[in-house]
């Protein structure tokens, strides 16, 4: 059973806690957090690339010369995708690259990326996450305090306006909430912040 400092916002040591081992001692399984990764990026792509055919590009109305007669080869569009200014044949058009994976390997992913950071040492606990006020300049002195001023995610219990306020215009930093962890997100980052209030909903949906 993993068991890590808990810390409070200045990183002073308050306690220790012991992780499920079911969340945070998984086996990491390098080529299904691969492939969730691939999954969460092909879901992120707008996928809006568009091209005309022929039959959508203007003009082209007109046959350029007659059929026979001129020497030249037979014409009957100057919209032609033989044409400078024609249709593109086999272009690209609006689609939709997301698929769906398998909920069982995708919580199995994510159980090996959160068993990864702890390893690394890239998991704080906190005692507790508080802000007086949404302001940016407190939450980056408690960032700089826990040194998780580099690509860092903190994990809340469910998302708080005045976390992600405060938050907002960091942008190294994220916000999100238990159940809206992912794999791509906890892959990207450096440090993961975890406040005690979410650790225990964490295990309890992720488990």
């Amino acid at each position: 059973m993993p068991t890590v400092d808990v810390v409070n916002q200045s990183r002073e040591k308050v306690g220790t806690i012991n992780l499920d081992d079911r969340l945070f001692a998984a086996d990491i399984n390098k080529p299904l957090i691969h492939e969730a990764v691939v999954m969460q990026r092909a879901s992120m792509r707008q996928g809006t690339a568009a091209t005309k055919t022929r039959g959508m590009v203007s003009g082209g109305g007109k046959k350029p010369w007659r059929q026979k007669g001129t020497g030249r080869a037979r014409a009957g569009s100057t919209r032609s995708p033989i044409w400078r200014g024609g249709g593109t044949v086999f272009g690209p058009n609006p689609r939709d690259y997301s698929y769906s994976f398998p909920r069982k390997k995708y919580r199995a992913a994510l159980r090996g990326v959160l068993t990864a950071k702890v390893k690394d040492g890239s998991v704080l606990v906190l005692d507790r996450l508080e802000l007086g006020d949404a302001k940016t300049k407190q939450m980056v002195t408690i960032l700089k305090a826990l040194e998780a001023t580099e690509r860092t995610i903190i994990v809340a219990p469910e998302i708080d306006e005045k976390l992600s306020r405060a938050v907002r215009n960091i942008p190294s930093v994220k916000v999100v909430s238990v159940q809206g962890l992912n794999v791509y997100d906890l892959i990207c980052a450096r440090r993961v912040l975890i406040p005690q209030g979410a650790l225990s909903k964490l295990q309890e949906v992720w488990s």
